[in-house]
């Protein structure tokens, strides 16, 4: 199987073609959409996507760890990241072979 990398650049490219949109608009639209997704993460919120799957801010204490290169221990700070959940209906048409796009 054909590995495949999708970029914004792609989505966009998608849209204004699926849609009938200007490459402009559909960039726009794409940005947009992930813009909004960075702001609900960054004042807390969760990310839903029916049949997709979700995404939850996960958040990490200090810890000590070491410096690969020299075994050194040092302090990791505090941090947030995000955490992404797959959906049923994703993993099952993922899983399911006789499915293409």
């Amino acid at each position: 199987m054909k590995e495949m990398t999708m970029n914004l650049r792609d989505l966009g490219a998608e849209l204004a073609e699926k849609e009938k949109l200007t490459q402009r608009d559909a960039d726009a639209a794409v940005k947009l959409i992930f813009n909004m997704f960075t702001y609900a993460m960054k004042t807390g919120g969760r990310i839903e996507i029916r049949g997709f799957g979700s995404f939850v801010m996960r958040e990490y204490g200090t810890y000590t760890g070491r410096n690969p290169k020299t075994g050194e221990e040092v302090e990791i700070k505090p941090k947030r990241l995000p955490f992404f959940k797959v959906g049923k209906e994703l993993r099952e048409r993922i899983n399911d072979r006789s499915i293409s796009g």
